[in-house]
């Protein structure tokens, strides 16, 4: 997900000694930041088509296929199969309710224990038992999310238990060099957003040892009418492995020409600003909410 800092009427100054108070807009504004991804514990969720849907088995294996491609779309990585001895799975079942039906959906761990469960919709019975690929289809994507909080908690009870695990240590984040932008931008940005984020308690690295995720500015600059410049900077979020896990998005027009040499107290605020959303979603992966971690901190 996408947190954009609306960073708007950006008035710039030439030399640093010249700038008075920078505008408004680009402070206290950090914006809405990425919602941490919901991961079971292992590389893959199976879900197998449920033997006890009270549906066709036509039916069965097209909700399991739903299910795993609504699944998807959260980036849980689940696939349609019969567990391997390593699988944690999603078993589907159904119940009657009155005059209609209760999917029941079970997280298990691979040795078959239920380690939390979610309830769907209830569908009336006879839209049930007709098994109209859209209402499979509906079913699915009501019950993903739900699923997908599951696992969630699943996680954070595990990170919990783990003193080792990223719920109970500072995260360590290899800041790259900013890529793209004018001036001395790149070389100014880097250093900047690897001070401020530092400040928030991440562990910043220079390098790729030992780091939890790596986080990475680019720059681009888009000309455009009345000699004026679209400045739009993405500060991405990802794991070790290259799993990308949030952005910053900021985004302002200025003259063109503007930052083509200094960006001086401009980088300050631009780091000062994106480093809080990128702490966020650092903060998300890492099991905590970034409002809870503010207060507590206080």
């Amino acid at each position: 997900m996408i947190a954009r800092l609306g960073l708007l009427a950006l008035l710039l100054c030439l030399s640093v000694s010249a700038c008075g108070d920078l505008p408004e807009p680009f402070l206290g504004n950090p914006g809405a930041t990425a919602q941490r991804l919901a991961k079971p514990l292992t590389p893959l969720l199976a879900v197998p088509p449920g033997t006890d849907t009270l549906l066709p088995d036509a039916a069965s294996r097209d909700l399991a296929k739903q299910l795993a491609t609504a699944l998807q779309a959260t980036e849980v990585p689940a696939m349609v199969r019969q567990p391997a001895k390593t699988d944690w799975r999603l078993v589907t079942r159904a119940e009657r309710d009155g005059n209609g039906v209760k999917p029941l959906f079970s997280v298990q761990d691979p040795q078959g224990k239920e380690r939390g469960s979610a309830v769907g919709e209830v569908v009336p019975l006879k839209a049930w038992a007709n098994a109209d690929p859209a209402l499979i289809q509906q079913v699915a994507a009501e019950a993903a999310p739900r699923v997908g909080a599951v696992l969630t908690s699943i996680r954070i009870a595990h990170d919990k238990a783990d003193p080792g695990s990223l719920y109970n240590r500072a995260a360590k984040v290899e800041v790259v060099d900013v890529t793209g932008a004018p001036g001395d931008g790149d070389q100014t940005l880097t250093q900047q957003m690897r001070a401020r984020l530092a400040v928030l308690g991440p562990v910043v690295l220079t390098t790729p040892i030992g780091a939890d995720f790596v986080v990475q500015g680019q720059v681009k600059v888009v000309p455009i009418p009345k000699r004026q410049e679209r400045v739009e900077i993405q500060w991405v979020v990802k794991t070790a492995s290259g799993d990308e896990r949030g952005r910053v998005v900021q985004l302002n027009e200025i003259p063109a020409g503007t930052l083509d040499h200094y960006w001086g107290d401009v980088a300050v605020v631009v780091a000062t600003e994106a480093s809080a959303g990128v702490n966020d979603v650092i903060l998300r992966q890492s099991g905590h909410e970034p409002n809870q971690t503010r207060q507590s901190a206080k």
